[in-house]
């Protein structure tokens, strides 16, 4: 059994983030004081693929965003909680102004953690515009990992202390190895090959092309546990299913479930 934990009231972020004319306007589904397991409740006591069934049913009615509105989403979603005016990169953990979004060197922009070319899925509406999947990366990092899938080793990358990369994978610093898994298998709940979409899986390889697969996999998992959802992580969830797409990541609210269902 599972003890029902409180969605925590937002008002505050809200009052203080503000929803961006960008930002699309519909009711929120459910009240701020629903129980998270309320929001699961298809999903409780199930196991293995069918809780994987579960899950798609409840986080696929999301609200979509275009990739022009990602902007503000990442500005929203990604803010830094010591300067309003900021928001923090994934990769290196810096803080940079909301305003130097662009494409320049020292610019942030929109990071793919489920690189779109894996599936081929593009920046159109759907999987190339999930928030629950971008996130703010220096321009240079962001080449630097490139499409390459997620794994151990390689060496130092610049400008993102902790990071490595080789030829053909991309190991992250410690403090969001898990944030990336718990990103990578929400993209593989929510896109299972309906309304067009590619069918995301990931696997337990590397050099995955162009493949609707990313891996490895057993690492994943292993940085699921190793690293598991903090109060950032926890919050930008929160902020997504406010304000924005009105879903969750099921993996930050149960970091079990990625277990049951690929362990």
């Amino acid at each position: 059994m599972y003890a029902p934990r409180r969605i925590p009231l937002v008002l505050a972020l809200v009052s203080a983030i503000g929803i961006t004319s960008a930002a699309p306007a519909v009711a929120v589904p459910l009240t701020a004081d629903a129980s998270a397991d309320d929001y699961y409740q298809d999903a409780l006591g199930k196991t293995g693929a069918e809780l994987k069934t579960a899950l798609h049913g409840i986080i696929s009615t999301n609200t979509k965003l275009t990739y022009e509105q990602v902007w503000d989403g990442i500005k929203a979603t990604d803010e830094d909680p010591a300067n309003a005016a900021n928001v923090i990169l994934l990769y290196s953990g810096f803080s940079r102004a909301k305003t130097a979004n662009g494409g320049e060197a020292d610019d942030w922009n929109r990071e793919h953690v489920w690189a779109k070319s894996h599936g081929d899925f593009g920046t159109g509406v759907g999987p190339g515009t999930d928030l629950h999947h971008l996130r703010a990366t220096d321009v240079s990092v962001n080449s630097a990992r490139g499409n390459k899938d997620f794994d151990v080793g390689g060496s130092p990358v610049d400008e993102a202390p902790g990071n490595s990369t080789d030829d053909d994978s991309y190991e992250p610093r410690d403090a969001v190895k898990g944030d990336v898994a718990r990103m990578i298998l929400y993209m593989a709940v929510r896109y299972d090959g309906a309304e067009g979409y590619p069918d995301l899986e990931p696997n337990d390889a590397v050099d995955n092309g162009s493949k609707p697969n990313i891996g490895r996999l057993s690492v994943l998992l292993t940085w699921n546990t190793q690293d598991p959802p903090d109060a950032g992580e926890q919050r930008r969830n929160q902020v997504i299913y406010d304000q924005f797409q009105h879903n969750r990541n099921p993996f930050i609210d149960h970091p079990e479930w990625a277990g049951s269902i690929y362990g």
